[in-house]
């Protein structure tokens, strides 16, 4: 199997076939909705809050919120209530048990539930998945996080509807440093093994850098990205501003950091300082106009129009052209 990661893949144009960029569609399906980019800021406490997800859901985006210090039954009656969508994150403990028990017996029922662990495959995450169907069937479970098609194999037929991929590749994360396992480094080829093999979406989680990682993903399989680094460091961003030699940051810091535990026990994250970026609705907007650049390069009008276009490999001894797959 050849191992590369983002930065060493590029993908090949193909003839244009539209006069604008703008002619292209950025948005993906997921779900039963349609959002405008295929991206969604990572569910951490450092990236996204109550008000950065109303937004976004208002502005046709998807989000994910995280599930750190939150009371998710009444951030989904507080979502309902504006009249959009609900998304969130649960783990697989006694009290994510309760909050679905909580949420069936008030007749509310969240629009995506996202089944957030570090190590996805395993048999605490089959059980909540049955447990979340069995009780509120209607919501989208995405669940993760996983590494190997094996997993996403399991996970739906457990019942996922979408399966999310990246063991450590994140920024703030060590897992690899920490552990010995994950797929920091060769983030992308993992992402091309896993959608080899699956039959719902996949959300690319962790390691983008750059906006063209964004196409870089669509190509090899995932139908959406979730991205934490690029979103950390807004004007919104809930992360605390710090200034360091008269410049502004704001921290960044992983789910599995002390900073986030509020102790140092099996910490495989750490924190960062991003510095300040301006707004984030200047950053989806120019997200979603490189995206668009992405679709007419890869000779297309929508997105998906990018999973059809070579790519090379660069530098080492597996360099050279491939084919479609």
């Amino acid at each position: 199997m050849e191992i590369f990661d983002y930065d060493n893949i590029l993908l090949l144009p193909r003839k244009c076939r539209v006069e604008s960029r703008s002619e292209c569609d950025a948005g993906v399906e997921l779900g039963g909705r349609k959002f405008r980019l295929p991206v969604v800021p990572a569910n951490m406490k450092t990236v996204v809050d109550e008000s950065i997800c109303l937004w976004m859901a208002q502005n046709n985006y998807f989000y994910v919120m995280h599930r750190f210090d939150l009371d998710n039954v009444q951030f989904v009656k507080d979502m309902h209530a504006k009249g959009v969508y609900a998304s969130i994150s649960l783990g697989v403990k006694g009290p994510d048990r309760e909050t679905v028990d909580t949420l069936a017996a008030a007749g509310l029922t969240p629009e995506y539930i996202t089944i957030d662990i570090a190590h996805g495959h395993a048999d605490s995450v089959r059980d909540m998945i049955g447990y979340i169907k069995a009780k509120l069937p209607k919501s989208f479970i995405i669940a993760g996080n996983v590494a190997t098609p094996e997993a996403v194999i399991d996970l739906e037929n457990w019942g996922a509807d979408a399966t999310k991929v990246g063991v450590g590749p994140g920024k703030v994360c060590i897992t690899k440093l920490k552990t010995g396992f994950g797929t920091g480094g060769w983030q992308l080829s993992a992402l091309k093994w896993c959608a080899r093999v699956a039959t719902k979406p996949i959300i690319a989680d962790g390691g983008i850098r750059s906006h063209g990682d964004i196409a870089k993903s669509i190509r090899f399989g995932a139908s959406m990205v979730m991205i934490g680094s690029l979103f950390a460091g807004h004007e919104e961003s809930p992360g605390k501003t710090v200034e360091v030699n008269g410049e502004l940051f704001k921290e960044y810091y992983g789910s599995a950091s002390d900073f986030n535990k509020g102790e140092y026990k099996h910490v495989e994250g750490k924190r960062i300082l991003e510095p300040v970026k301006g707004k984030l609705a200047n950053t989806l907007i120019e997200m979603e106009q490189d995206v668009q650049s992405s679709i007419s390069y890869a000779g297309g009008t929508k997105l998906m129009d990018i999973r059809k276009v070579n790519y090379v490999t660069l530098g080492g001894d597996n360099a050279g052209e491939h084919l479609l797959m």
